[in-house]
């Protein structure tokens, strides 16, 4: 045998054995590398620090947990724990063990259409959250996981570069679902997944959490698994009020259930992340007017300005969105005494008003302002206690139109020229569905001259007291109880004749309270008819013998009412035989 060719095989042999570890030390090197890259990674997401190991394991044999609140996707909240979402596929991930949990277990019907709704939008159908699911053994075959330690709530936010979206849709849901669960406070971290950059308002987003929130782009910068160790996904409804027209013409949600306590009560929370004091007893009353500076402007926004610091002897300031700092017009609306502005979403900031102020919508030519009333049902709120005053330009003369801009800036030429024409002509933007509806876009991004003596009148007819009074008290809502000891006691006289006495004592809460008006609501029904007799008492007692009949039962409720539209509880039903 060649000797040279023995020893370049065994060259080759030494040089495939030096490789092969070389390979393996990489190996090892790349696998600590990974391992202390995510272990960085996730420090990064928090100062909590977390047992990678334990984690892991814990994953691996208790799967993921979760349990619901709510019946449908549309008022549904969960909670997770050990959620997991894939970077690479963009999709949630449940991982099923013999330990997993998932309450509601609703099989199929989880995509019809969703588990929850991300956003606090009702039924959007980009909104939607759900989850793929996968044994816990798959993790062996997947990328090393980034454990996020921070309790997260994970939400989309609706539209974050216009105002009335970021308070209504992101910010007051947040707040208050942050309120619902324990857990979620301040140390806790916000993730958006709709896959918006920051917005405009971003700084806005971080008064909810000492943390920094999360986009669904930066996401992939972390790892290519997140796992979530206990996650909150989707918002609370309960402080929404409107509705913006997807399914039907926008309006007021039907069921309203937030008070104009609960909003003043985030209004508050605000002014202090702001560094703002509301100070209620200030000694000047001045008047805000919001100023538009692309679109929808007042023509004659200078002669406005001076007929109303005329009109109601105060100082007149002007306030907009592109020239002054959130913070510095929170400060001036906050102690204002009226706020006027044209219909828009810098209108949301009327929820910083002091209670008793004014607020003055102004509408362009051909918009009806009943139609579209966001700002209006939110003055209107129980306890919200704000004066509402809307005007509508009625002048065709005194409106400015653009139908030569874009189609999303009002403009109508890529229409033919009889829709242009039926536009032009038309008094009145018919109801309409969101959001892209030519005729509404045209009108509504025109400028407005206004006509000041017919906008004066306009506050005139709804503000009956000195404006900027501070002295009127602007008291909360607050309900009866149930009246108590309710008694009857009937009288017959012969065959036809009958009385029914009736009394009671004060509700409970009633000996607490400073009320001026109290009055007692009575419903008298006999026994088996469908129909009863109503009666709105001054007194705790009366006799009753009007359709009062003799030899018969009669069921009797009553209840008491403040203040005329305050409506206390029934009383459980009296039993009167006559």
């Amino acid at each position: 045998m060649n000797i040279s060719a023995v020893f370049n095989a065994l060259l080759v042999s030494i040089l495939a054995a030096v490789l092969w570890k070389h390979v393996k030390l990489l190996e090892q090197f790349y696998a600590i590398e990974e391992e202390l890259d995510l272990t960085s990674q996730t420090q990064e997401l928090s100062q909590v620090r977390i047992d990678y190991q334990a984690a892991l394991q814990a994953l691996v044999e208790d799967g993921t947990r979760m349990l619901c609140t709510g019946r449908m996707h549309t008022d549904r909240v969960c909670r997770f724990e050990s959620l997991c979402y894939s970077t690479e596929a963009e999709e949630f991930v449940f991982f099923h063990s013999n330990s997993s949990v998932m309450l509601p277990s609703l099989g199929s019907r989880r995509f019809q259409p969703a588990l929850l709704d991300l956003s606090s939008v009702d039924d959007h159908n980009t909104q939607y959250f759900n989850f793929v699911e996968l044994p816990a053994a798959a993790l062996k075959f997947m990328p090393k996981p980034v454990f996020v330690p921070d309790v997260a709530l994970i939400m989309n936010r609706f539209n974050p570069d216009n105002l009335m979206h970021v308070f209504h849709d992101d910010l007051l849901p947040i707040f208050y679902t942050m309120q619902q669960f324990p857990d979620l406070d301040l140390e806790s971290r916000l993730f958006f997944m709709e896959g918006w950059n920051e917005g405009s308002h971003f700084e806005l987003y971080k008064f909810l959490s000492n943390k920094q929130p999360l986009l669904k782009g930066q996401l992939k910068t972390l790892g290519r698994l997140l796992c979530f160790t206990k996650s909150y996904v989707g918002l609370s409804k309960i402080t929404t009020w409107y509705q913006y027209g997807f399914v039907q013409p926008q309006g007021p949600k039907a069921n309203i259930l937030v008070s104009g306590n609960e909003v003043r009560h985030f209004a508050k929370f605000m002014l202090g992340k702001l560094n703002i004091s509301s100070d209620e007893s200030t000694s000047e009353n001045y008047i805000v007017l919001f100023s538009r500076t692309v679109n929808r402007l007042i023509i004659n926004e200078a002669e406005l300005l001076l007929a109303l610091a005329q009109e109601f002897q105060m100082k007149t300031i002007t306030v907009s969105l592109e020239d002054h700092s959130f913070a510095d017009i929170v400060r001036l609306i906050s102690n204002a005494s009226m706020l006027v502005s044209m219909h828009g979403a810098q209108l949301i900031t009327s929820l910083f008003l002091p209670r008793g102020a004014v607020v003055v919508e102004l509408f362009p030519y051909a918009i009806n302002p009943e139609h579209y009333t966001p700002y209006k049902t939110l003055a209107m709120l129980p306890s919200m206690d704000l004066q509402y005053v809307t005007w509508r330009n009625t002048e065709e003369g005194n409106t400015v139109t653009y139908p030569d801009r874009p189609w999303e800036q009002g403009g109508i030429m890529h229409l033919d020229a009889t829709e242009q024409e039926r536009i032009i002509k038309n008094k009145e933007v018919p109801r309409h569905l969101c959001c892209r509806n030519p005729e509404w876009l045209f009108r509504i991004y025109q400028d407005t001259k206004v006509d000041i003596s017919s906008l004066i009148q306009s506050i005139r007819q709804v503000v009956k007291t000195k404006l900027g009074s501070r002295k009127q008290k602007w008291t909360n809502g607050l309900y009866p109880g149930k009246v108590r000891e309710s008694r009857c006691q009937a009288s017959v006289q012969g065959t036809s004749e009958a009385k029914l006495s009736v009394s009671w004592q004060i509700p409970w809460n009633l000996k607490y309270l400073k009320v001026r008006d109290v009055k007692y609501e009575v419903w008298i029904q006999e026994q088996g008819e469908n129909s009863y007799m109503p009666y709105i008492l001054s007194h705790q007692n009366y006799t009753f013998s009007e359709n009062i009949k003799p030899f018969t039962t009669y069921l009797v409720w009553i209840r008491c009412i403040f203040n005329k539209n305050l409506l206390g509880p029934f009383a459980d039903v009296l039993m009167c035989s006559t």
